[in-house]
């Protein structure tokens, strides 16, 4: 086959690779000189919306209504965008092999594509249970959400088995969004995970209560400390039983997993440096070999503000690293030089009527503030975290734009603080008044 060449690549069609080209047209790429290899069939989108609005029985989000750039504001990059701009999408192509001494790749159909810098945007792929033998696991109807293909098998399974039993396995960040969704829906809905607690790897418990209270009263049955060890199916291969741990046996139409990921760095094994699973880069995403940057969930990277090598799966992070990693590519094109990256930790979730964001870093004392009684009509809370006298993460429910933007500003700051009991008692006032 043909061997294509291009000045620049981008290696994934995710989040990051979308971000990256609409950097690179500010930038003024020039048409033939970029292309982005992805497996996916579609140009890159904001995949967020897979596990929220592109699930609503009612009003759902469909292509092209939310490809990138959407979900920060900007203007929506259509497929004729990449024409227009003379940057080649290269869709439903897997890349097997990665040269990076040569600066080549191969696809799997054989293809082979020369670059002279890439840019790994990767990205992350889902744990499954089948990795680890657990019984059933390969059953029908047992999802795994990170694709817009995974996302329409599961809308095809809600039509089918319409009004029926549905078990989320994960109590963090899918778990939830999907246990709202499936409730939504109209299933019966039972949530299992082996900690003592919903997203432990963020709430504390005081904050994990309200979510698991507010999910209870909607009806959705909450089953901490165990795990499914195996799945049972009909005659059909469809999945009809979820076994647990502790003994308990849940009845399911549908099953949606989401017990976390891994990034995607196989393909650069032994050639690249890696720290923390992922791809070891600067403060510019350069990584351990020359031309060659990674961005997103496989990224490694030195978090300013805390001196530390983090590695982030967000999609904040996603964008912010992409645009970086193309300003940090021209500008040494042209001898010039941009600041190091500096960001600030930042989540946030969506579900029934909630919406949470959290900035900075979960580490030290904490204190909780406001209205977190589930069963008021609009809850209103937070929590600070603490470490040696100054607040170094916020958190908040509810909260308006100017209050997220205030508790960004607080995380961002890290200002001192006297007392716990005076900050648990300003509350949300604290940080509006910095």
């Amino acid at each position: 086959m043909a061997e294509k060449s291009f000045k620049y690549v981008i290696l994934g069609g995710g989040v990051a690779a979308g971000y990256a080209a609409r950097e690179f047209a500010k930038q003024g790429v020039q048409p033939g000189e970029l292309a982005i290899i992805s497996k996916e069939a579609v140009a890159p989108y904001e995949r967020p919306a897979l596990s929220k609005a592109y699930l609503f029985p009612e009003g759902a989000a469909r292509l092209p209504g939310f490809h990138v750039c959407v979900g920060s504001g900007g203007e929506r990059l259509l497929p004729t965008w990449y024409e227009e701009k003379g940057i080649q999408l290269i869709l439903s192509t897997e890349i097997v092999k990665a040269d990076l001494p040569a600066k080549t790749l191969v696809s799997a159909a054989g293809e082979t594509f020369k670059y002279q810098i890439l840019i790994i945007a990767t990205g992350s792929t889902v744990i499954r249970l089948t990795d680890f033998g657990v019984q059933g696991a390969d059953s029908k109807n047992i999802f795994y959400l990170r694709e817009i293909d995974d996302a329409d098998k599961l809308v095809e399974a809600i039509k089918a088995k319409k009004n029926g039993k549905a078990v989320i396995v994960g109590g963090g960040y899918i778990g939830l969004e999907l246990g709202a969704i499936m409730n939504i829906n109209n299933f019966d809905v039972s949530m299992v995970f082996p900690e003592p607690w919903c997203m432990p790897r963020l709430f504390t418990s005081d904050i994990a209560a309200f979510y698991e209270d507010y999910y209870t009263n909607k009806g959705i049955k909450i089953i901490k400390g165990t795990v499914a060890v195996g799945f049972t199916a009909d005659s059909n291969g469809e999945v009809k039983e979820v076994k647990l741990k502790d003994g308990r046996v849940l009845e399911a139409d549908i099953v949606v997993v989401g017990v976390g990921g891994r990034p995607l760095t196989t393909l650069f094994k032994g050639q690249i440096e890696e720290e923390q699973g992922g791809i070891k880069t600067d403060a510019f995403f350069k990584t351990s070999v020359p031309d060659v940057y990674a961005v997103g969930d496989v990224a490694t990277f030195p978090l300013k503000l805390y001196n530390e090598l983090r590695r982030v799966e967000h999609v904040d992070h996603a964008r912010k690293s992409a645009e970086q990693a193309v300003k940090a590519i021209k500008a040494s094109e042209e001898g010039k030089s941009v600041d190091e990256y500096d960001y600030l930790p930042y989540f946030y979730s969506r579900s029934f009527d909630l919406a949470w964001q959290f900035y900075g870093d979960n580490v030290g004392d904490t204190v909780i503030f406001g209205d977190n009684n589930p069963k008021s009509p609009k809850a209103k809370f937070g929590s600070y975290w603490i470490k040696e006298g100054k607040v170094i993460g916020a958190f908040l429910e509810g909260g308006s734009a100017e209050e997220n933007q205030a508790i960004a500003k607080v995380a961002k700051l890290q200002p001192s603080v006297q007392s716990l009991d005076a900050l648990k008692s300003e509350g949300l006032s604290f940080a509006c008044k910095i």
